[in-house]
């Protein structure tokens, strides 16, 4: 199964650029934080990467954390997987483990853009 819509960190820079483009955007990033001798890890990248495929608006970053050690204990991983839900640079929900139903109920949950829910019709502020 293709992960094309997944963007793999491989450094720090890269990291860090996908960090400022989110508090610009304000859009959701969703972090697998994985391994690559990790069993669990390689069962949910397929799961993962099908939401990327299904949720455009929002952005799949993956990090290997043998790779950027450095990025993973800034972030306080300390099991594979653990999937981080970052706005504007800010943890707003974290999955520890392969949980597919949790995962993908979180994805939908910090998805939607955050408007004003009376977003150009002042009569439906009392509705």
């Amino acid at each position: 199964m293709s992960e094309e819509k997944v963007i793999g960190c491989h450094s720090v820079a890269a990291w860090t650029e996908h960090l400022e483009k989110s508090h610009v955007s304000k859009k959701l990033i969703v972090v697998d934080f994985t391994a690559t001798w990790c069993g669990p890890c390689r069962f949910i990248a397929p799961i993962f990467a099908e939401l990327a495929r299904k949720n455009p608006e929002v952005t799949f970053l993956k990090v290997d954390v043998d790779e950027l050690k450095t990025v993973s204990e800034e972030w306080g991983v300390e099991a594979m997987p653990t999937f981080l839900f970052l706005k504007e640079g800010k943890v707003v929900d974290k999955v520890v483990g392969a949980k597919k139903d949790e995962l993908q109920l979180k994805v939908a949950k910090h998805a939607t853009v955050d408007e004003p829910a009376t977003a150009g019709d002042p009569a439906t502020a009392s509705a």
